[in-house]
């Protein structure tokens, strides 16, 4: 399930890559098309110890020279998931540079599980190796105002919401949930101490209360800004799929599934930072 999403993604480069890592098929050739034939074995190569001494190992390139951003969080995700078979416990982020052992691993094991989820997330990663800014022009009662907005500071990115269309709102929900993942999970320490002044958590808190789309219960966040972070992506993704046509496609699936899951996929994040990303977030993000 969920094989094609691979085949959507990864290059003719990336597929021969993964041959050669694991000694398959007699040239590159052969290997792109035995793999776009039979797409089922993508996700058993993208798991091997092979490929990941490839990318990672202590002499090895940078990552990014052999394979596409997609590729190498793929084989992150799933050496991830990987070790949280046998983990006991996971290191959980309760606050800046504080980790305390929680013994709740069985959640992380099952959200990993999926194939749907771990191309979710490494689409994410993957699109955080380059960023947008830039500035609209917005029309209002005294003329022409330049609006700057810059896709790793939230309110700047929700503020396109007030110069967009109906037709772009959805994209603009969607890259809102991304960006909310994306600083919960893998810099929470300056998404909880520095990302949101008084005035941004005011507009957001008003924003969060617009998007409120009925009584549904959501599971209590935690505090400060990765709190605040959890709420405007569970609720982001949700406007995102409202608009979503039917019949949903797997990725839709996933995308529905981690809306109500936010916090799961936060964790998820949070482990794959501090096991695998820590050393290299300035040099493969554009962080903030």
């Amino acid at each position: 399930m969920g094989a094609h999403l691979y085949l959507e993604r990864l290059s003719d480069r990336d597929l021969a890559f993964l041959a050669g890592a694991v000694g398959a098929f007699r040239g590159p050739a052969e290997a792109v098309a035995r793999l776009r034939a039979e797409p089922a074995r993508i996700d058993e190569l993208i798991g091997r110890s092979e490929v990941f001494d490839a990318l990672f190992a202590p002499w090895s390139d940078h990552p990014f020279v052999h394979a596409s951003p997609f590729l190498v969080f793929s084989v992150l995700l799933t050496a991830t998931a990987r070790t949280l078979e046998d983990a006991p416990f996971v290191w959980e982020w309760i606050g800046p540079r504080q980790r305390l052992p929680v013994f709740a691993v069985g959640p992380l094991r099952t959200f990993l599980n999926d194939v749907r989820r771990r191309v979710f997330l490494a689409d994410v990663l993957a699109s955080y190796t380059h960023v947008a800014s830039g500035v609209v022009w917005v029309r209002g009662r005294r003329g022409w105002a330049r609006r700057r907005f810059n896709e790793l500071d939230p309110g700047r990115l929700a503020g396109l919401l007030d110069v967009v269309g109906p037709a772009e709102r959805p994209a603009v929900y969607r890259r809102l949930g991304d960006l909310a993942l994306f600083l919960s999970g893998v810099f929470p320490d300056f998404a909880a101490e520095r990302l949101f002044r008084p005035v941004q958590v005011q507009r957001l808190e008003r924003l969060l209360e617009q998007m409120r789309d009925g009584p549904e219960e959501e599971p209590e966040p935690p505090p400060g800004g990765i709190g605040l972070l959890e709420r405007l992506g569970r609720r982001s993704y949700r406007m995102a799929l409202a608009a979503a046509p039917e019949p949903r496609t797997d990725l839709v699936r996933a995308l529905e599934e981690i809306a109500h899951e936010f916090s799961q996929a936060r964790r998820v994040l949070n482990v794959l930072t501090d096991t695998r990303l820590f050393p290299r977030r300035e040099e493969w993000f554009a962080g903030p």
